[in-house]
């Protein structure tokens, strides 16, 4: 399943690839928006967006409809701090402009912080791609 880089990537797209690791390359930023413009000194923008009543609602509602997994992909439960990532970058003027696309469930899906670095800076090599099953007394070094 290949798409053009011109066309707005979408959740129901990225749920129809079987792999967590064809999802992460569908869903990579593409280099061109790798050094845009972030908020900068405006960052009290997304701030304000993500601690409002409306973001926490939603963000619940996307934990819940990909059940706490990385890239919605269920043999990858998210362990630690769930981040819900925007597919298509925002952008101040969206947030200023209360664009419709912040807030599109289609347009969001859960990631873990690693994925969501290797998402941003094109680094596949960031990501666990197995699931590694835990035991008791794994935890000393090896």
């Amino acid at each position: 399943m290949t798409m053009s880089s011109d066309r707005m990537k979408t959740y129901s797209e990225a749920v129809k690839f079987k792999t967590f690791i064809e999802r992460y390359r569908y869903l990579r930023v593409n280099d061109h928006f790798v050094g845009e413009e972030t908020f900068g000194w405006d960052r009290y923008l997304n701030q304000k967006l993500y601690r409002s009543p409306e973001w926490r609602r939603l963000r619940d509602q996307i934990i819940i409809r990909d059940q706490g997994c990385d890239l919605a992909h269920a043999d990858f439960p998210i362990g630690g701090k769930i981040l819900i990532h925007h597919i298509n970058p925002i952008t101040k003027k969206d947030i200023m402009d209360r664009n419709p696309i912040i807030f599109d469930p289609e347009n969001l899906i859960c990631v873990s912080h690693i994925t969501h670095e290797a998402i941003h800076y094109g680094d596949e090599s960031l990501l666990l791609t197995d699931f590694v099953e835990r035991t008791p007394g794994d935890t000393k070094l090896w």
